[in-house]
């Protein structure tokens, strides 16, 4: 007979214990930061729930950090307490915060236009590079890695006439409805805590684990899926990597199916110049890259 120590402890450690240790370093922090208590402990002002976006009331901290400025790899809070960014605005400036060639640029343009609706002559450039530097022979510009992953999946039904989208458990492509799914005891359901959402998202998405090829081979079986959108490697559930030989199997279930592949490279792209695609030799169908691509300035592209 087992004990159930669910209700006293999480992994081992007792829940007064990480009670006591979340209090002290609370303290700590809150002390750090006096000017930033002053200002936003009880909220900033004009926002729901106090925050500008509501997940920033996820971080343990007591209040978020209230940051003055940032360079490179490292943040600076009006307080004057200097930390290493292990975050880098969750890989929107995955190569530094205001790296010294986008900040030109930025300045460079401000004074010429911000935005038009129409090209400028950088996009004679920006095409070509594109189609070198990741494979695919068209691409499109959009502002987030969410609209771009979710215009790809509209391109995708209608190229299929299917509905249904396959992700994996643990997956993260920003805020596309059919992607807030999770297999919770082996059934897929609604992401736990998406607030205002009242459909059953697995009405047109399909959800199966990472790696399991005979899920797989099984959820593609009906022909009824119009796309698979995957990272190549799981970055939001810890960091789950392919097996071998995975990625070859994807492709080639896909293929048999008359499904269309989708590789979500925002949080790979570190991979290499052409990210996991190009270093392993993925083939997929369509290719986006998010926040990263600009230095920290929202846009994204798919192909």
């Amino acid at each position: 007979m087992h004990s159930d120590t669910s209700n006293t402890s999480i992994g081992g450690i007792g829940r007064d214990r990480i009670a006591d240790l979340r209090e002290t370093e609370g303290a700590a922090f809150r002390k750090a930061r006096p000017k930033s208590q002053a200002k936003i402990g009880n909220g900033l002002p004009g926002f729901f729930s106090g925050v500008p976006m509501h997940w920033m009331n996820d971080w343990p901290t007591p209040f978020p950090i209230l940051v003055d400025n940032a360079r490179g790899a490292t943040i600076m809070d009006i307080d004057g307490n200097k930390l290493d960014d292990f975050c880098l605005g969750d890989t929107g400036s995955m190569f530094g915060h205001s790296p010294p060639p986008v900040a030109r640029a930025i300045r460079r343009q401000a004074g010429r236009g911000l935005t038009y609706m129409l090209p400028s002559e950088d996009a004679l450039a920006i095409g070509p590079l594109l189609q070198q530097r990741f494979g695919l022979p068209f691409w499109q510009i959009a502002t987030t890695a969410t609209d771009a992953n979710r215009f790809a999946l509209r391109v995708a039904r209608a190229v299929t006439g299917r509905e249904k989208i396959l992700v994996f458990n643990g997956c993260y492509h920003g805020s596309v409805d059919e992607t807030m799914v999770r297999l919770i005891d082996g059934k897929p359901v609604n992401r736990p805590g998406l607030a205002g959402e009242f459909r059953d998202l697995t009405r047109t998405a399909k959800v199966i684990e990472f790696n399991d090829v005979s899920a797989l081979e099984a959820a593609l079986g009906d022909k009824d899926v119009a796309c698979v959108i995957a990272e190549p490697v799981l970055t939001n559930s810890c960091m789950v990597l392919a097996d071998p030989g995975y990625h070859d199997a994807l492709r080639k279930l896909t293929r048999q199916t008359g499904t269309l592949l989708l590789i979500d490279e925002t949080h790979t792209i570190s991979t290499g110049p052409g990210g996991y695609t190009r270093k392993y030799g993925l083939d997929p169908d369509f290719f986006v890259l998010g926040k990263p691509i600009a230095g920290g300035v929202p846009a994204s592209v798919w192909g």
